[in-house]
């Protein structure tokens, strides 16, 4: 039985969409969201931001070959019973993983908003570009045959034109089955355990691929107060660029939770002041 932490916890993480913490003030602060400028120019103009980002995905064109020869071999933490039959698939998060949203992060700096303010419209703009080595990865394992599931934490309302921004990206998209599972479709939260289950019901699930822990283990686990996050990454270590594919995102993240004791930090003014007082200027 959860506790009534655990319980406040993992129900302050299913109101928040793609990673983003949502500020109670409506004027936000324009040096608030300065603070996040150096990471969003990193993703916008950094070579070696890209060059991790090709890298890792170069690195799961490799691991797919040595999944399909190895039918015993699966990603999902969900997968049970006999799955060696079952035809191959991916699972890969949407936002920072395939479609880039700097362009948007960089607007709340310039204009001094914080999301969810403006989110939804840049959604429908359909106009985010590809992470860097997405293509080629996606489209060789469309190639082999694999099936691409795209299991996002964006609301139903934008199925439609995220559809159409991946497409636009020329991407591979199978448009006879639901392969892109939203947030509130069918009653499913901001957890990814369900949509991963369903889809390990039918098929291997041989990658998984994401710029967040949950889009690899469960939101509850991920948010466990006796285990450090660094900690979670070590216990999964032999999962990690074998069948588990993470790309980097400086710019947002269910990180930055741990910095509040994974509670709601309330004013942008707090937050800054919990921010200042996580950082270790000694070992």
């Amino acid at each position: 039985m959860k506790s009534r932490n655990q319980i406040y916890i993992f129900s302050f993480f299913t109101i928040l969409c793609c990673g983003y913490l949502q500020s109670d003030n409506p004027q936000t602060d324009k040096s608030f969201q300065e603070q996040s400028m150096l990471a969003v120019l990193y993703a916008q103009t950094s070579a070696e931001f890209a060059a991790n980002n090709i890298q890792v995905y170069n690195n799961a064109i490799t691991a797919i070959d040595k999944a399909l020869k190895d039918t015993s071999w699966t990603a999902a933490l969900e997968q049970k019973g006999n799955f060696s039959s079952k035809t191959p698939a991916i699972i890969i998060d949407v936002d920072e993983t395939v479609l880039d949203n700097s362009a948007f992060q960089a607007r709340t700096i310039l204009e001094g908003f914080s999301y969810p303010e403006g989110w939804i419209d840049w959604g429908l703009e359909e106009s985010a570009d590809a992470v860097a080595g997405v293509s080629k990865f996606l489209n060789y394992a469309d190639q082999k045959g694999v099936k691409i599931f795209y299991v996002t934490n964006r609301v139903s309302e934008l199925e439609e034109s995220t559809k159409a921004n991946i497409i636009n990206l020329k991407l591979p998209f199978d448009e006879d089955i639901d392969v892109l599972l939203m947030k509130g479709e069918n009653d499913w939260t901001s957890d990814k355990v369900s949509r991963r289950s369903l889809i390990a019901n039918e098929y291997r699930i041989i990658l998984l691929v994401g710029d967040q822990l949950t889009d690899f283990i469960s939101s509850e686990e991920a948010t466990l107060e006796d285990i450090s996050r660094k900690e979670l990454a070590s216990k999964y270590e032999n999962m990690w660029g074998s069948k588990w594919f993470m790309i980097t995102n400086p710019m947002y993240g269910r990180w930055e939770y741990s910095l509040y004791d994974n509670k709601y930090p309330g004013s942008e003014e707090n937050q800054i002041q919990l921010r200042k007082e996580s950082l270790r200027p000694e070992k």
